[in-house]
């Protein structure tokens, strides 16, 4: 348990639901002024999130159905990562790999992110991938349906910005890719 003063003790943790790429978990905790009480949140695996370059510099995107907004999203390509990744740098190449068939000469960490932890556990880690080529063939989960295109940031970002792109991860990881680059990380 933490020694912050604002700090909640957890006194029971169990998942209440649980089904392929999350879990839901549920927790008895305490908080500061003694209170019990249950708090839920999604338990789920640390994800990466990849910003892939061409030769050319054009960047690597995928569209894909989103069933909970219920349209085609354009992104970056993004996925969990597995046990059998070495490192979070692996996972990066095995999802550009899995997701657009590219691969990449060199990935560099760029930032890790909570995006949600108010409700979620999440953690998203970002990769600018490099010298990117089509060299394999895509390898696709049973529930994904994705399209491989390229676009230049110029266009990625003025999609973000006429909010065309409102997927998060993409907007967080070309923004923080351009506010900071990869020196900082």
């Amino acid at each position: 348990m933490s020694d912050d003063p604002l700090a909640w003790e957890t006194l029971d943790s169990a998942v209440a639901y649980t089904c392929p790429g999350f879990d839901v978990r549920n927790e008895s905790v305490r908080l500061p002024d003694g209170t019990e009480t249950d708090f839920d949140y999604l338990d789920e695996t640390e994800s990466v999130v990849v910003l892939p370059f061409t030769p050319d510099g054009d960047v690597v995107v995928i569209e894909e159905w989103r069933q909970a907004v219920r349209r085609v999203n354009r992104s970056l390509p993004v996925g969990g990562m597995e046990p059998e990744d070495e490192d979070r740098a692996a996972a990066a190449r095995r999802e550009l790999r899995e997701e657009t068939g590219h691969e990449a000469e060199s990935v560099e960490f760029l930032t890790s992110i909570e995006p949600a932890n108010g409700v979620a556990n999440s953690v998203l880690h970002f990769f600018v991938a490099r010298e990117c080529t089509p060299t394999a063939e895509q390898e696709l989960d049973h529930n994904e349906s994705i399209r491989v295109e390229t676009t230049t940031v110029e266009e990625l970002r003025e999609h973000i910005a006429e909010r065309e792109i409102r997927d998060g991860r993409t907007t967080l990881g070309l923004l923080y890719y351009e506010a900071f680059g990869t020196s900082g990380a």
